[in-house]
C-alpha cells in the first residue's frame, strides 16, 4: 500500500492544467504549483482518473502538436 497523499482515495482531488495544455491530478490539500490552474474539481480520485481517460485522449504537448500541424500544411 502507498503512503502517498496522491494515491489516497480518502481525499478530495483537483485537475490541473498547464500552458501545453497538459493535465494533473492534484490532492486538493496541497497547494497548486506555479505554472499550473485548476481546471475541474473538486471531486474524487476516481473521478478525476475517469475524466481524464475520457477527455484527455492525446498526451503530446500543445506545442508539438501545432508544430507537426504546421509541418503538415
Amino acid at each position: 500500500m502507498s503512503d502517498s497523499v496522491f494515491d489516497d482515495e480518502s481525499i478530495s482531488f483537483l485537475l490541473l492544467i498547464n500552458d501545453e495544455q497538459q493535465y494533473s491530478l492534484w490532492p486538493e490539500i496541497l497547494p497548486v504549483p506555479q505554472g499550473w490552474q485548476r481546471t475541474q474539481g473538486p471531486m474524487s480520485r476516481q473521478d478525476c482518473m475517469d475524466w481524464l481517460a475520457h477527455h484527455w485522449t492525446d498526451l503530446r504537448p500543445h506545442s508539438l502538436l501545432t508544430s507537426e500541424g504546421a509541418r503538415a500544411s
